[in-house]
């Protein structure tokens, strides 16, 4: 028996769906929250389920812990920020100078402006760098741990050398953490569904494309400059 009825407006997480149509599994796709238009709630799967997996799964945060996200402002980041805050943490967000007060109203306690200030120098020490960029070397990351702390890349970002040395890394130093694969389990979209609807996490969008415009999207998106995610709009 299906849990959706015909028009029920439903979000999921899955590949080439840059279409009008889509076919998907039912145990794929949940309601979209109730406070969110369709276009919002597009943004949230993909990145939402890799920021999940990154805070949940792969740093295991524990409320009054401290988190660390580089790259706060972007797609993952801007999710990585409010899922942490909900889990009870103490978040740092690094980003540029035009993001920081973006990166401050989605939550984060503190911010650092990554052309001022190199966090991997300062005296503050975490318990999970959530690492969208990879900018620094995994040795300089390690440094800003606390002594149990743990450094996670988030995978594809840095290129596969970076993350093939971090996975190797992980095998032997236990603050080294392997790049994870943010592959939906079930329950993620119930869990975040949960946050949007009770207000503690909101998609950031930058820009909205048509569907005809998609090669537009991309090319802002290889830009490497958006501002939380991007979205493709499909009108009927």
């Amino acid at each position: 028996m299906t849990r959706f009825r015909l028009g029920d407006e439903v979000y999921g997480s899955f590949p080439h769906t840059c279409a009008d149509y889509a076919a998907v599994p039912e145990e794929k796709v949940e309601r979209i929250p109730t406070n969110l238009p369709i276009e919002k709630a597009a943004a949230v799967p993909t990145s939402g389920i890799a920021a999940l997996h990154g805070i949940r799964d792969a740093g295991k945060v524990r409320p009054g812990q401290k988190v660390l996200i580089n790259g706060a402002s972007g797609g993952v980041g801007t999710f990585a920020v409010q899922i942490a805050k909900a889990y009870g943490a103490e978040v740092t967000g690094v980003c540029s100078t035009r993001n920081l007060d973006l990166v401050r109203s989605i939550g984060a306690d503190y911010v650092i402006d990554y052309t001022r200030e190199d966090f991997t120098r300062g005296e503050r020490r975490y318990d999970l760098i959530l690492d969208q960029v990879a900018n620094h070397s995994l040795s300089d990351c390690r440094r800003a741990l606390t002594p149990r702390g743990i450094h996670v890349p988030n995978s594809g970002h840095g290129g596969m050398s970076y993350v093939l040395r971090a996975l190797v890394v992980s095998m032997f130093v236990r603050r080294q953490g392997g790049a994870y694969m943010a592959t939906p389990k079930p329950g993620d979209l119930v869990e975040l569904t949960e946050w949007i609807e009770a207000g503690k996490v909101t998609p950031v969008i930058d820009r909205t494309y048509p569907l005809g415009e998609i090669g537009h999207a991309f090319r802002y998106l290889d830009e490497g400059h958006a501002r939380g995610k991007v979205v493709i709009a499909v009108h009927e």
